[in-house]
């Protein structure tokens, strides 16, 4: 088969489409012919080789994908060859064939093709991890997400309000229309502004009670005064840095904070299984009723993908890049 693979690690030059080994599906796996696959931020960590992947996945890029079962596994019972799955991946979406266990393996919402359903595995399972299983967001409750015009950001955002929250975003200020039309009900420019005071003058003072973060560092004292009592804080990502500058931890105590850190790859079989599952019976009716929907920025030819690396590096993207395998 044809497979994205590295010359070297380093700049998106060092990327090419050569011959790779085909996988084989294990007793429980299936194999899935590749349709369209989707960049995320450790695509192009793993690009500079800052973000090996986890032992024993494959050593190809690529954390989703979408397309046909072209085999299946001899325990395999919930799937036969023909039908349309998609999924998270620990690697090995940047091919034109990848493996996946069957229980991480989702049917394509209803009325979706190929890009859709690609867009969709990754951002919205990081979001419902991050607010459903770790956060436990309830209805009524208020939640800031930063980057909310991000990959996650904008699942997170829907996800949330189809949780019944009141929900607040940061982005750019070419990016509130996004995060508006989405459901944010505050959109809050980062570059200009302080969040941490616009969310105290939108809540009277009181904070939010949740905040999904991938900045990490620089926004770490923000959002401890941000949060409200008893307040939780789930930290997905460091793309802003690890180090927060000065520092003053006593909300954390006064406040009774929750500081969650996670990641999403690492996880075991039956974790990512059971988040699977759980997020579709969650959200494959909303995706079917047109409540919530991956949004796609752009779409690649995967002959391109030095150029998509580019454009999700020059951080311009609104919701999901995807790439066509073909």
């Amino acid at each position: 088969m044809k497979a994205i693979q590295l010359k070297a690690f380093g700049g998106p030059e060092q990327m090419y489409i050569g011959s790779y080994e085909k996988p084989v599906p294990g007793p429980n796996e299936i194999l899935v012919k590749v349709a369209a696959t989707a960049l995320n931020r450790a695509d192009t960590l793993q690009r500079m080789g800052k973000y090996p992947p986890p032992k024993g996945e494959s050593e190809i890029m690529g954390l989703e994908m979408a397309g046909t079962v072209a085999a299946c596994g001899p325990q395999v019972t919930r799937w036969r060859a023909g039908d349309q799955v998609c999924g998270l991946l620990g690697g090995g979406g940047y091919a034109e064939y990848a493996t996946i266990p069957e229980g991480m393996a989702l049917p394509w919402p209803q009325g979706f093709d190929a890009v859709q359903a690609a867009a969709v595995p990754e951002v919205f399972l990081t979001a419902f991890q991050a607010l459903r299983w770790l956060a436990r967001l309830q209805e009524g409750e208020r939640v800031l997400v930063h980057a909310g015009a991000s990959g996650v950001g904008t699942a997170a955002i829907q996800l949330a309000r189809a949780m019944k929250a009141e929900v607040l975003a940061t982005a750019s200020a070419g990016k509130h229309d996004l995060c508006h039309t989405l459901g944010a009900d505050v959109a809050i420019d980062y570059k200009t502004e302080d969040f941490a005071e616009r969310v105290a003058a939108h809540t009277d003072g009181q904070g939010v009670d949740v905040i999904v973060d991938f900045i990490g560092g620089p926004y770490f004292q923000g959002n401890l005064k941000a949060l409200a009592l008893e307040g939780r804080l789930v930290m997905l990502a460091f793309l802003g840095g690890v180090k927060p500058g000065e520092l003053n931890l006593v909300p954390i105590l006064r406040k009774r904070l929750q500081i969650i850190g996670s990641t999403l790859r690492a996880r075991d079989l039956d974790y990512k299984t059971r988040l699977s599952q759980d997020l579709m019976r969650f959200a494959w009716p909303l995706f079917e009723k047109g409540v919530i929907q991956p949004v796609v920025d752009r779409v690649y030819d995967w002959s391109q993908v030095a150029d998509a690396h580019r454009y999700m590096e020059s951080n311009q993207s609104r919701g999901k890049i995807v790439l066509k395998v073909e």
